[in-house]
């Protein structure tokens, strides 16, 4: 039997937040066969960027692993709307990690972290995934990341 990743969200005390209402002509995921391609997620609450502004100038890492975190939490309230529940997932195949970067900033794996752990901590070994995390001159209302998943469904 798989999982229960809605039972092991509230065993980690997590909740997940409204999904994100896209700001741009796009849809928040699309199915295709057993992918799901999540689009591009801000660290939005209410509908506010929690954090504003580029690594490595007005964001610290601790400030933007958190953001990576809430983008990451933001993005599974998506895949539980897609597909009903997160039971349904099979495995995190992708994440790619955007970082709003100042000049000489180099630590954007340390910020996707933010994401990557909270996938880790909640699918297991199905939470382990392919993923990249590079710098981004400037990202959508001055965020200082915005992530994409790609996951496997059942």
């Amino acid at each position: 039997m798989a999982p229960s990743y809605e039972g092991m969200l509230k065993e980690l005390g997590l909740e997940l937040p409204s999904p994100p209402t896209p700001v741009a002509t796009y849809v928040p995921a699309v199915l295709a066969g057993d992918l799901l391609f999540v689009s591009g997620v801000l660290p939005v609450r209410d509908g506010r960027l929690v954090q504003a502004g580029k690594l490595g100038r007005e964001v610290t890492v601790e400030q933007g692993y958190e953001s990576a975190r809430l983008a990451v939490l933001n993005a599974l309230a998506i895949v539980r709307q897609e597909l009903g529940t997160l039971d349904r997932v099979r495995r995190v195949v992708r994440l790619v990690g955007h970082v709003a970067s100042a000049e000489g900033f180099v630590q954007q794996p340390a910020v996707v972290n933010g994401a990557s752990d909270l996938l880790v901590k909640l699918f297991g070994d199905a939470g382990r995934h392919a993923r990249v995390a590079v710098g981004a001159a400037q990202l959508p209302l001055n965020a200082p990341v915005e992530l994409e998943l790609i996951l496997q469904v059942r």
